[in-house]
């Protein structure tokens, strides 16, 4: 590992779906705990449909540094900073571990920056709005098993760590 690592984390189907009415379409609950140990004490940036978009009893996620992208001039929330690009958010974070937490258009921004994925794939067929990224030969996964989730969703945590470059 560098002194700065640039994670991405988010979950998909086959057809690299992500999202859908700002929100995901299916429940796969150690997707959520995954999500949790990967990211606590760590600062994560999300743009600010996702902050939207997450329980007002989770805003802001707790544990964690909550950076917002936003081209909002003056946007502030309680327990948020906000920055006005991805740049500018991986920089406010500093050194040491980030997780990009979403969405899609920050995802896509952020992906140049990344040195790690992890990338929960969710067996199901959904409509979607919002999509993964989509990766290059520059990537390298591991290729773990599928498991079933306890609401039935065969799912598998894949990590991903780019070549050296």
């Amino acid at each position: 590992m560098t002194a700065r690592t640039v994670g991405l984390i988010w979950a998909q189907t086959p057809a690299g779906v992500i999202g859908r009415d700002n929100g995901i379409p299916w429940r796969v609950p150690e997707d959520v705990a995954h999500f949790r140990a990967t990211t606590a004490d760590h600062p994560v940036v999300m743009g600010r449909r996702t902050w939207d978009s997450l329980p007002a009893r989770f805003r802001p996620l707790p544990g964690r540094r909550n950076i917002v992208v936003t081209r909002q001039p003056g946007w502030c929330a309680a327990g948020a900073e906000s920055a006005t690009s991805v740049p500018a958010a991986l920089a406010l974070a500093g050194t040491g571990t980030v997780w990009v937490i979403g969405g899609a258009e920050i995802y896509r921004e952020a992906l140049a920056a990344a040195t790690d994925l992890a990338v929960t794939e969710v067996e199901l067929a959904v409509e979607g709005d919002s999509f993964a990224p989509a990766l290059g030969p520059e990537w390298a996964a591991d290729d773990p098993a599928w498991q079933a989730s306890s609401t039935g969703i065969r799912y598998r945590i894949r990590r991903y760590r780019r070549a050296e470059r």
